[in-house]
């Protein structure tokens, strides 16, 4: 069963709009931040339905100005071209991942499924980076590990990590780029820093929080081994 679409404010008085939704095949996780104040948005990660995408938007009277990749793999990004060319939005992505977008459809083909190749991206993110939309910035944390350019987006007490950290587990790390020692290096030494009070929303299924898996992630966490 599709899991419905969720909406939910992070803060009235900051005033970021938080929307999520699991598209495409594989089930990705979507996430849509808009500004309440000037009602510009980012989307985080469009790996599939678009028109779901595009419809969402357009219920909360939100402007695209960002999309947003966590890494190049085909079920976090396929519906790039689509709601660029409905936006007009920048494609934003690590400049180790974004030779993958060139190949979606090939990449989505062994897993018998279909995906258009994505546009070229308008700007590579790095580590430190800033992104902002309306008044609203995100940082940039470059976490490879499931991919050599895997990025995750933190903003206050949130962080939006694509396939790097999941509730009780982590990414795999057995596709082309992966490296085990990498991810347990990204989770450990850079996401596990930014304070046990963060809500982690990842790329599949439900949100967590740093402390959760800091202490308790049978992979990483301080009573587990990668």
């Amino acid at each position: 069963m599709r899991k419905s679409t969720r909406l939910r404010w992070r803060n009235r008085e900051v005033g970021l709009l938080i929307k999520s939704m699991a598209v495409g095949p594989i089930q990705a996780n979507c996430y849509i931040l808009g500004c309440e104040e000037t009602r510009e948005a980012a989307v985080i990660d469009p790996g599939g339905e678009a028109d779901r995408i595009l419809s969402s938007l357009a219920e909360s009277s939100l402007t695209l100005k960002l999309i947003l990749n966590t890494h190049g793999h085909f079920d976090h990004v396929a519906a790039n071209r689509r709601v660029k060319e409905a936006t007009a939005a920048q494609i934003l992505i690590h400049a180790l991942d974004a030779p993958m977008l060139d190949n979606l459809a090939a990449s989505a083909a062994t897993w018998g499924l279909s995906a258009e190749n994505s546009p070229q991206p308008d700007r590579l993110v790095a580590e430190g980076d800033t992104v902002t939309f309306g008044k609203e910035s995100l940082s940039v944390i470059h976490t490879p590990g499931h991919t050599p350019g895997g990025v995750s987006f933190h903003i206050d007490h949130m962080v939006f990590v694509g396939d790097t950290l999941f509730a009780g587990s982590v990414g795999r790390t057995d596709f082309p780029g992966g490296d085990a020692g990498t991810l347990k290096n990204s989770i450990q030494q850079k996401l596990f820093t930014l304070g046990d009070s963060v809500t982690v929303y990842p790329g599949h299924m439900g949100t967590t929080s740093i402390g959760q898996e800091r202490q308790h992630n049978p992979f990483v966490g301080e009573r587990g081994i990668l």
